[in-house]
């Protein structure tokens, strides 16, 4: 591609194709005949889920959200551990290295597809050392800005930025996550200069944004942990259309800046050699606890995101593709981590 914008715009373009790709896959293969006696006992005792950022971020809520349900499912406790830092890679880190027996896995948000493009030397290879267990969720990010400051369309953001750059500032989750990429993309469409303000994950940037810290915020409305029509105004939605669920919130290409689409997006991992009869049953339980009606309601009505609920091959092909896209915006920004 010539250039991020123009990759941004095959996202778009493939939006379609990849939300086929998640419904159409095949069921997961079946598990061997032959497993570990430990791997057909399981699960051996309590589940360890990793959030890799720290609480009242998107990744928290929803784990919290989807943990009495697996508890009830699997029949043992299911503990939610945060292991925030460096942009969730620290907690990622730690589920790398875990034991391969099933016991521990991790929630992965939008930026563990440009973590190795962000640092290679991160410890961890973002596709070699985990299976891919489900796609949980997508939502379109909000572009926000505290009800304290004067801007009610995109276009008058713009006007401001334009009429003094380095002047506007915005917070997001972190350096290089789809927040921070999809703003990048914004400046380079439209010649303007924001500040880019990165922050320890939702929580953090929730907090500061209501408290008007930045002119504006950028994050999922889960991300933004209820802030948003309290103390923040919604501007545009990152998403190829607009949300079922904010319906009368205008996309950017609505607001007159095409070419900016982008979806922020949390998949469940595990380590690397866990036998597939073990995934299997942990994607099952997974797929059971999505499937109730109350469930879905909090997460898609409360939380604003759209429940995917993948096959394992089916979130194996979006994180290639995920990591190939992003990972070049990185390049071709230079983007890199303060």
């Amino acid at each position: 591609m010539a250039g991020p914008a123009r990759g941004l715009g095959r996202v778009r373009d493939s939006r379609m194709q990849r939300r086929s790709l998640l419904l159409a896959a095949p069921a997961f293969a079946a598990a061997p005949a032959r497993a570990p006696a430990w791997a057909q006992a399981w699960p051996a005792g309590p589940i360890r889920l990793i959030a890799p950022f720290p609480p009242g971020g998107s990744v928290d809520t929803i784990l919290r959200l989807l943990a009495p349900s697996l508890q009830a499912g699997l029949g043992v406790p299911v503990v939610v551990e945060n292991r925030s830092g460096a942009a969730g890679a620290l907690g990622t880190a730690a589920a790398a290295r875990a034991a391969p027996d099933g016991q521990s896995w991790v929630l992965v948000f939008d930026s563990h597809a440009t973590a190795n493009a962000l640092n290679p030397q991160l410890g961890f290879d973002a596709r070699r050392d985990f299976v891919p267990v489900m796609l949980v969720a997508t939502a379109p990010m909000l572009l926000t800005t505290p009800l304290g400051r004067p801007w009610t369309s995109l276009a008058a953001v713009a006007a401001a930025a334009r009429a003094k750059p380095d002047s506007v500032t915005y917070g997001t989750v972190g350096a290089g996550s789809l927040a921070h990429l999809t703003m990048e993309v914004w400046q380079q469409n439209t010649g303007l200069r924001l500040v880019h303000v990165p922050y320890r994950g939702g929580g953090p940037l929730a907090a500061a944004a209501a408290a008007g810290e930045v002119d504006l915020a950028i994050a999922s409305r889960v991300g933004l942990g209820g802030q948003v029509g309290t103390r923040l105004r919604a501007l545009v939605q990152s998403g190829p259309r607009r949300s079922a669920a904010l319906p009368d919130l205008p996309t950017f290409a609505e607001a007159g800046f095409p070419g900016v689409v982008a979806e922020a997006f949390w998949g469940m991992l595990g380590p690397a050699g866990i036998p597939a009869p073990v995934t299997a049953r942990f994607h099952a339980a997974l797929a059971a606890a999505l499937a109730e009606p109350e469930l879905r309601r909090k997460l898609e009505e409360g939380q604003g995101v759209d429940v995917v609920a993948s096959t394992p091959k089916a979130f194996a092909a979006f994180l290639d593709q995920q990591i190939a896209e992003w990972g070049k915006v990185v390049r071709d920004r230079g983007i890199t981590v303060d």
